[in-house]
Protein backbone atom coordinates (compact mmCIF):
# COMPACT_ATOMS: atom_id res chain seq x y z
CA UNK A 1 0.00 0.00 0.00
CA UNK A 2 2.71 2.44 0.74
CA UNK A 3 4.44 1.61 -2.35
CA UNK A 4 1.40 2.40 -4.34
CA UNK A 5 0.93 5.63 -2.62
CA UNK A 6 4.33 6.51 -3.31
CA UNK A 7 3.69 5.85 -7.22
CA UNK A 8 0.25 7.53 -7.12
CA UNK A 9 1.97 10.66 -5.30
CA UNK A 10 5.15 10.67 -8.00
CA UNK A 11 2.23 10.12 -11.03
CA UNK A 12 0.30 13.38 -9.37
CA UNK A 13 3.57 15.48 -8.96
CA UNK A 14 4.63 14.39 -12.93
CA UNK A 15 1.32 15.52 -14.36
CA UNK A 16 1.06 18.55 -12.39
CA UNK A 17 4.36 19.76 -13.37
CA UNK A 18 4.11 19.19 -17.12
CA UNK A 19 3.59 23.04 -16.88
CA UNK A 20 6.98 23.74 -15.48
CA UNK A 21 9.31 25.13 -17.32
CA UNK A 22 13.04 24.79 -17.93
CA UNK A 23 12.81 21.85 -15.60
CA UNK A 24 15.35 18.75 -16.19
CA UNK A 25 13.20 15.79 -18.20
CA UNK A 26 10.81 18.95 -19.60
CA UNK A 27 10.70 19.61 -23.06
CA UNK A 28 8.97 23.45 -24.06
CA UNK A 29 7.12 23.24 -20.75
CA UNK A 30 5.94 19.81 -20.53
CA UNK A 31 7.21 16.75 -19.33
CA UNK A 32 8.23 14.40 -22.56
CA UNK A 33 8.38 11.01 -22.62
CA UNK A 34 11.70 8.79 -23.03
CA UNK A 35 10.26 7.25 -26.23
CA UNK A 36 10.22 3.62 -24.63
CA UNK A 37 7.60 1.21 -25.52
CA UNK A 38 6.64 -1.43 -23.20
CA UNK A 39 5.02 -4.42 -24.59
CA UNK A 40 4.00 -7.09 -22.19
CA UNK A 41 2.99 -10.88 -22.33
CA UNK A 42 -0.10 -12.12 -22.53
CA UNK A 43 0.51 -13.97 -19.14
CA UNK A 44 1.98 -11.15 -17.64
CA UNK A 45 -1.04 -8.43 -18.25
CA UNK A 46 -2.69 -6.51 -15.41
CA UNK A 47 -6.60 -5.78 -15.47
CA UNK A 48 -6.93 -1.92 -16.89
CA UNK A 49 -8.18 0.95 -14.94
CA UNK A 50 -12.35 1.47 -16.64
CA UNK A 51 -11.85 4.71 -17.53
CA UNK A 52 -14.59 7.01 -17.36
CA UNK A 53 -15.95 10.80 -17.22
CA UNK A 54 -17.26 13.74 -18.99
CA UNK A 55 -16.03 14.00 -22.97
CA UNK A 56 -15.55 17.55 -24.49
CA UNK A 57 -18.84 18.25 -24.93
CA UNK A 58 -20.48 17.01 -21.92
CA UNK A 59 -21.43 13.60 -22.41
CA UNK A 60 -20.58 9.95 -20.37
CA UNK A 61 -17.67 8.06 -21.87
CA UNK A 62 -16.39 5.10 -20.41
CA UNK A 63 -14.26 2.16 -21.88
CA UNK A 64 -16.75 0.00 -19.89
CA UNK A 65 -18.95 0.50 -23.31
CA UNK A 66 -16.45 -1.12 -25.04
CA UNK A 67 -15.85 -3.84 -23.23
CA UNK A 68 -14.45 -6.54 -25.88
CA UNK A 69 -12.77 -4.37 -27.92
CA UNK A 70 -9.14 -3.58 -28.29
CA UNK A 71 -8.92 -0.52 -26.99
CA UNK A 72 -6.40 2.62 -27.27
CA UNK A 73 -5.96 5.19 -24.77
CA UNK A 74 -3.92 8.40 -25.99
CA UNK A 75 -2.99 11.10 -22.84
CA UNK A 76 -2.78 14.23 -24.62
CA UNK A 77 -3.50 18.37 -24.46
CA UNK A 78 -3.64 20.65 -27.18
CA UNK A 79 -0.51 23.02 -25.45
CA UNK A 80 1.46 20.06 -25.95
CA UNK A 81 4.06 19.44 -29.15
CA UNK A 82 4.06 15.86 -29.47
CA UNK A 83 0.46 15.76 -29.01
CA UNK A 84 0.08 17.87 -32.09
CA UNK A 85 2.04 16.10 -33.93
CA UNK A 86 0.79 12.72 -33.81
CA UNK A 87 -2.35 13.58 -33.61
CA UNK A 88 -3.01 13.28 -37.34
CA UNK A 89 -1.20 9.51 -36.94
CA UNK A 90 -3.56 8.70 -34.59
CA UNK A 91 -6.37 9.77 -36.06
CA UNK A 92 -5.32 7.79 -39.38
CA UNK A 93 -5.15 4.26 -36.98
CA UNK A 94 -8.35 5.44 -35.62
CA UNK A 95 -10.46 5.13 -39.24
CA UNK A 96 -8.06 2.45 -40.49
CA UNK A 97 -9.28 0.21 -37.48
CA UNK A 98 -12.67 1.28 -36.75
CA UNK A 99 -14.39 -1.70 -38.18
CA UNK A 100 -11.92 -4.30 -36.53
CA UNK A 101 -13.02 -3.84 -33.47
CA UNK A 102 -10.66 -1.25 -32.31
CA UNK A 103 -11.71 1.38 -30.13
CA UNK A 104 -9.85 4.96 -29.53
CA UNK A 105 -10.08 7.11 -26.43
CA UNK A 106 -8.72 9.69 -25.64
CA UNK A 107 -7.69 11.62 -22.23
CA UNK A 108 -7.69 15.01 -22.10
CA UNK A 109 -5.29 16.88 -19.63
CA UNK A 110 -4.54 20.15 -18.15
CA UNK A 111 -6.50 21.44 -20.96
CA UNK A 112 -9.27 23.89 -21.49
CA UNK A 113 -12.27 22.28 -23.10
CA UNK A 114 -12.96 25.16 -25.57
CA UNK A 115 -9.18 24.86 -26.59
CA UNK A 116 -9.41 21.20 -26.93
CA UNK A 117 -12.60 20.71 -28.96
CA UNK A 118 -11.67 23.31 -31.31
CA UNK A 119 -8.44 21.01 -32.04
CA UNK A 120 -9.91 18.01 -32.01
CA UNK A 121 -12.26 19.31 -34.65
CA UNK A 122 -9.65 21.04 -36.48
CA UNK A 123 -7.98 17.51 -36.65
CA UNK A 124 -11.60 16.02 -37.31
CA UNK A 125 -10.55 13.85 -34.59
CA UNK A 126 -12.78 10.37 -34.77
CA UNK A 127 -12.93 9.39 -31.70
CA UNK A 128 -13.92 11.05 -28.50
CA UNK A 129 -11.95 12.43 -25.31
CA UNK A 130 -12.42 12.15 -21.87
CA UNK A 131 -12.03 15.12 -20.23
CA UNK A 132 -9.19 14.44 -16.88
CA UNK A 133 -8.63 17.51 -15.74
CA UNK A 134 -7.69 16.99 -12.30
CA UNK A 135 -5.92 13.54 -14.02
CA UNK A 136 -7.01 11.11 -11.69
CA UNK A 137 -8.59 9.22 -14.38
CA UNK A 138 -4.72 8.38 -15.20
CA UNK A 139 -4.04 7.05 -11.51
CA UNK A 140 -5.82 3.93 -12.51
CA UNK A 141 -2.53 3.14 -14.58
CA UNK A 142 -0.72 2.67 -11.40
CA UNK A 143 -1.10 -1.08 -10.79
CA UNK A 144 -0.09 -1.85 -14.30
CA UNK A 145 2.24 0.63 -16.42
CA UNK A 146 1.65 4.05 -15.15
CA UNK A 147 2.75 7.07 -16.79
CA UNK A 148 4.94 10.50 -16.31
CA UNK A 149 4.78 11.75 -20.21
CA UNK A 150 2.28 13.37 -21.93
CA UNK A 151 1.55 12.31 -24.68
CA UNK A 152 1.34 8.18 -23.30
CA UNK A 153 -0.76 5.59 -25.12
CA UNK A 154 -1.65 2.31 -23.71
CA UNK A 155 -3.28 -0.20 -25.92
CA UNK A 156 -5.80 -2.73 -24.21
CA UNK A 157 -6.16 -6.13 -25.23
CA UNK A 158 -9.95 -7.09 -26.11
CA UNK A 159 -9.69 -8.68 -22.37
CA UNK A 160 -9.63 -5.31 -20.57
CA UNK A 161 -5.92 -5.75 -19.70
CA UNK A 162 -2.81 -3.36 -20.06
CA UNK A 163 -0.64 -4.72 -23.23
CA UNK A 164 1.33 -2.07 -24.21
CA UNK A 165 2.59 1.41 -23.17
CA UNK A 166 4.21 4.35 -25.04
CA UNK A 167 5.62 7.02 -23.46
CA UNK A 168 6.08 9.34 -26.28
CA UNK A 169 4.41 10.31 -29.56
CA UNK A 170 3.88 7.56 -31.46
CA UNK A 171 3.59 7.20 -35.21
CA UNK A 172 1.38 5.64 -37.39
CA UNK A 173 2.82 2.55 -38.40
CA UNK A 174 4.29 1.90 -34.74
CA UNK A 175 0.61 2.08 -33.59
CA UNK A 176 -0.46 -0.43 -36.08
CA UNK A 177 1.86 -2.82 -35.55
CA UNK A 178 1.43 -3.00 -31.98
CA UNK A 179 -2.60 -3.19 -32.34
CA UNK A 180 -1.67 -6.51 -34.76
CA UNK A 181 0.52 -7.98 -32.31
CA UNK A 182 -1.52 -6.86 -29.61
CA UNK A 183 -4.59 -8.73 -32.00
CA UNK A 184 -2.72 -11.90 -32.82
CA UNK A 185 -1.84 -12.54 -28.89
CA UNK A 186 -4.80 -11.82 -27.12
Amino acid sequence: MVVRRCVLGALLIALTGCGGVGTEGSTGGYVSGNGSITVVPPDEREKAPVLSGRDLEGEPLSTADFAGDTIVVNVWGSWCPPCRKEAPALAEVARQYADRDVTFVGVLVRDKPAAALAFTRKQDTPYRSIADFSGRTLLGFADSLPSQAIPTTWILDDRGRVAVRVMDEVSASILAGLIDDVKAGS
